[in-house]
């Protein structure tokens, strides 16, 4: 029985690594501007050496634009999500504007 498995299997799972990473990160920064320094430079690090680490494998294969915009789109998702849970969600007008913007990359994307 073999392992094996093509690297275009597991991209999804390569781009909510990267997205999840930098998300992390984010909440690293947020908590350092709220005062809790060691908690925020912990998900800092550990955020961006998942981004990073992730990120690296996609590029082997991958061009930076397509990679590039597949993680922006994920990422952003799951800031806005994050910022609505903490209670810094957008207006109506704003989550409008994101959806465009995610639209857009996903159209550039394809």
């Amino acid at each position: 029985m073999s392992f094996a498995f093509s690297l275009h299997s597991v991209v999804p799972l390569l781009v909510a690594a990267s997205a999840g990473g930098y998300a992390i990160a984010t909440v690293g920064m947020k908590s350092s501007s709220n005062g809790q320094i060691a908690l925020g430079l912990t998900l800092g690090v550990i955020g961006f050496v998942l981004a990073f680490g992730a990120e690296v494998v996609m590029l082997r294969r991958y061009d930076l634009s397509l990679v590039y915009v597949a993680v922006i789109a994920a990422e952003s998702m799951l800031v806005l999500a994050w910022a609505y849970y903490i209670g810094e969600g957008l207006s109506p007008r704003q989550y409008l504007g994101a959806f465009m913007v995610v639209a857009g990359l996903a159209a550039v994307a394809a």
